[in-house]
């Protein structure tokens, strides 16, 4: 048979209500559900080609040969999919990001969400969202909730066969603005998949679960109604939620920095002053300030009189995960 190749393009998201913690740590089914936000402007595009001469899987990332963990994981996500589709047929993927990685900016979700498109249509399938979610879920948990469009829901569901991801909002529904505060653009010290593990050593996290469905009820809420204030409110608390649960758990994890506990500070006092403005941090020590269309060159000024910033990436209501290129390559028989 001849190599069959598919290019997507995924964006990160950037969660209102935070996924931390799984019921099962083998299929990603989470604690609790969760509500995000895709990042128009910020994207992962991953070709995946299977060639039936290849003996193993291999990975280019940012235009570098990639090996451990990194291969191991995708081989393993690929195993899923060729299972999927009855064929053993290995793969080269090639991924690249334009914005930082492993850095809190759920760079790893728009990677799998990518990699979920593209590897099902190289190989053959065509499967319709919510199971392109389901599956994505498999590779990272956040992964689902970057298939669909602009405002996004994760429901907790009760099996593999019902945790997936749907749209609550079109991305024009409501024009908020992300600045990321980049803190540091490094790998953090722990992952994701290692800090989900350790949630439920935290004496904090059970009553984190138990009160996330009014969070997430708020929060909805807040989406449809386009109620800035309510927003603000549910997801600063839930992001400290979170953190605190991360600080408590056994060992303990610390992803801010002293810059990002004064963004923290200043942010609520901004708010306060009249600007459209509020924070939430994902697993790591970037933050991510969300205000109203119009407010960011303000909040931009603001912030270019912090220390300590890197840099800051503006990002808006993003679309779903989208195919790029889809053909077969008659270069192989």
């Amino acid at each position: 048979m001849p190599e069959r190749t598919a290019t997507a393009i995924a964006h990160p998201n950037i969660a209102f209500i935070k996924y931390w913690g799984n019921r099962d740590n083998f299929l990603r089914l989470p604690s609790s559900g969760s509500i995000s936000m895709n990042l128009e402007g910020l994207a992962t595009q991953t070709c995946v080609t299977f060639d039936p001469d290849q003996e193993h899987d291999s990975l280019i990332f940012n235009g570098t040969p990639s090996f451990g963990k990194a291969l191991q994981r995708t081989s393993e996500f690929l195993d899923i999919v060729r299972e999927l589709a009855g064929k053993r047929l290995f793969a080269n993927v090639t991924t690249e990001n334009n914005f930082p990685t492993a850095a809190g900016i759920a760079s790893s979700a728009a990677a799998f969400a990518a990699l979920a498109l593209a590897a099902t249509r190289a190989i053959g399938l065509n499967l319709d969202e919510p199971a392109l979610s389901r599956l994505a879920r498999r590779g990272s948990g956040s992964a689902c909730r970057s298939i669909p469009s602009g405002f996004v829901e994760w429901q907790k569901g009760q099996a593999d066969s019902d945790s997936y991801a749907y749209s609550i909002a079109a991305p024009n529904h409501w024009l908020l603005v992300d600045l990321i505060a980049i803190v540091q653009s490094e790998h953090k010290p722990v992952g994701s998949s290692e800090g989900h593990s350790l949630a439920w050593s935290s004496p904090l996290q059970n009553a984190r679960v138990a009160s996330a469905p009014g969070r997430l009820q708020t929060c909805r809420h807040a989406i449809l109604s386009c109620d800035f204030e309510a927003l603000a409110s549910v997801i600063e608390l839930d992001s400290n939620l979170m953190h605190a649960v991360m600080m408590t758990s056994t060992p303990p994890i610390f992803y801010w920095q002293g810059v990002s506990l004064t963004l923290m500070k200043l942010v609520p006092r901004w708010r306060k002053e009249g600007l459209p403005v509020c924070y939430t941090l994902d697993a790591g020590p970037n933050v991510h300030l969300i205000c109203q269309a119009g407010a960011e060159d303000k909040v931009k000024l603001l912030l270019s009189g912090v220390a300590g910033l890197s840099q800051v990436i503006q990002a808006t209501p993003g679309g779903p995960t989208r195919l790029e290129v889809d053909c077969t390559l008659d270069s192989r028989e």
